[in-house]
């Protein structure tokens, strides 16, 4: 192909790098995270907008399975700016993308006692807006007490480190 010339009829190659649109990280606080998927989500045109100005909340967001199909739950995509009265709700119910089997598996996980599906982060991921969500179970007081321990032992160390350099 000559130097200049448009590529017609050749596909470009997709940006497979993500970028981060917003992140749960209570929910690592109040969860065990034992396993992720990545899903897809169904949005409607001003929800995309309002994603690329970095207007969500996932704080209480989850996944349920409902007659094997997959759904969003809690999470919060404000109304965008420049809507009109085609503007979405906030807190709707949105489909999840997933294979058949993929669900099947998480749906066997979710009825054993005290798993869950929470919303972990919302990236856009090849131009398509993707969901991480984690097979959680819910910790106990005396679990964020032993976490939150940890992490201060860690930030310690890593003190003492800096110093002895």
């Amino acid at each position: 192909m000559a130097a200049g010339k448009p590529n017609r009829g050749e596909a470009k190659p997709k940006d497979l790098s993500e970028k981060l649109i917003a992140e749960n990280r209570k929910a690592r606080y109040d969860y065990t995270i034992d396993d992720t998927i990545e899903v897809g989500v169904m949005l409607v045109g001003t929800e995309v907008k309002a994603l690329r100005d970095g207007r969500i909340d996932l704080k209480d967001a989850f996944a349920q399975i409902e007659r094997s199909e997959l759904y969003l739950i809690g999470a919060d995509i404000q109304v965008y700016s420049h809507g009109n009265v085609h503007n979405h709700l906030p807190k709707r119910r949105r489909k999840l993308l997933a294979h058949r089997k993929e669900i099947d598996k998480l749906e066997g996980r979710v009825k054993e006692k005290g798993y869950t599906l929470a919303a972990l982060k919302i990236y856009w991921k090849g131009g398509k807006a993707k969901i991480l969500l984690g097979l959680a179970k819910g910790k106990k007081q005396h679990d964020r007490r032993e976490t939150i321990r940890e992490r201060e032992d860690q930030r310690d160390l890593d003190r003492a480190k800096r110093r002895n350099r």
